[in-house]
């Protein structure tokens, strides 16, 4: 956290309206200084000032890009300024904020016009959208590709996940400690012959064991008080060999934002993640960072597969 003097010369630098509309346009997309003149319709000199000043600050980066420069919200931003940033950008609506997004989207389409679309972004495709190209629609393309065999999804809510993968498994279980939500997924999947909805604990799974082939813990782990017992079930009722997908939160210090998703756990760094699974004897295969929020408060999503090793040893063959 910063000291007192940090925070004061922090309030200083955000107390100007100019530079929290750069923040919140920065914040959504990369742009030039003329771009940003024409999105704040306020002189250029202007721009540059304050541009120079919240760089300095190391709330924003810079890059180039022929004859261009682009800036944008830092990934280097301090703790303490993000923390402030993120309560300032989570309180406002502002029709001149409005404003500036509307025009910002005007902006990256004239670019976009002059210079053609995948040559405009080459480098950052990810970042930026054109028609019908969405994660969603990318997720869709890849789901048809697996093959899960029987699927366990603890906390499962509605069913949203399950109905992008549940075509793709031989059996899709769905599990939710909330009746609501339970009684949405079955409307969600009904049609899907092979899905089974339940409300249930998943601290006491009312299943035998090894009786899945894979597992999934999508953003469970920081909504329970104890994340090591959902593991240690969710284990169980894993065959040897089955396969176990965890995506949570990094660790954060956002407690009050996450709390209004019913968080009671700030998160998991990749280590932390990895040590809970291999405590139950799970081998990790894969446990790291894979996704940055571009929204405030910018949240960071730890993936990690983990496999439940085959300890039987197969009969040998009788000899000829």
């Amino acid at each position: 956290m910063p000291s007192l003097d940090e925070a004061v010369d922090l309030l200083h630098l955000l107390g100007d309206p100019t530079r929290v509309r750069l923040l919140s346009v920065l914040a959504r997309e990369e742009l030039t200084v003329a771009e940003l003149t024409t999105v704040l319709q306020v002189p250029q000199s202007r721009v540059s000032t304050h541009l120079g000043k919240l760089r300095e600050a190391s709330l924003l980066r810079d890059r180039r890009a022929g004859t261009s420069t682009f800036y944008a919200l830092s990934d280097a931003m301090p703790t303490g300024a993000r923390t402030f940033w993120s309560a300032i950008a989570a309180g406002i609506d502002d029709a001149v904020l409005e404003g500036d997004r509307t025009r910002c989207q005007a902006a990256i389409a004239a670019r976009d016009a002059r210079t053609g679309w995948p040559d405009a972004f080459a480098g950052e495709m990810e970042r930026h959208y054109s028609p019908g190209r969405t994660w969603e629609a990318t997720a869709h393309a890849f789901a048809s590709l697996l093959s899960l065999g029987n699927v366990l999804d603890l906390g499962a809510g509605d069913g949203a996940i399950a109905q992008l993968l549940a075509p793709n498994a031989r059996t899709y279980t769905c599990v939710d400690r909330s009746p609501k939500l339970v009684a949405a997924a079955e409307a969600r999947l009904r049609g899907l012959q092979h899905t089974l909805c339940e409300v249930a604990d998943a601290t006491a799974l009312p299943f035998e064991d090894e009786g899945f082939d894979t597992v999934l813990l999508f953003h469970v782990l920081t909504c329970v008080d104890k994340p090591a017992a959902i593991v240690a079930e969710a284990t169980r009722v894993l065959r040897e060999g089955g396969r176990m997908l965890v995506a949570t939160l990094d660790a954060h210090d956002h407690a009050e934002v996450a709390a209004a998703w019913n968080h009671v756990h700030p998160g998991f760094r990749p280590s932390a993640l990895a040590r809970l699974l291999e405590a139950q004897g799970l081998v990790v295969r894969r446990c790291e960072v894979t996704s940055r929020e571009r929204r405030a408060p910018h949240f960071s999503v730890v993936t990690a597969l983990a496999e439940r090793p085959v300890t039987r040893t197969p009969p040998r063959k009788p000899k000829p």
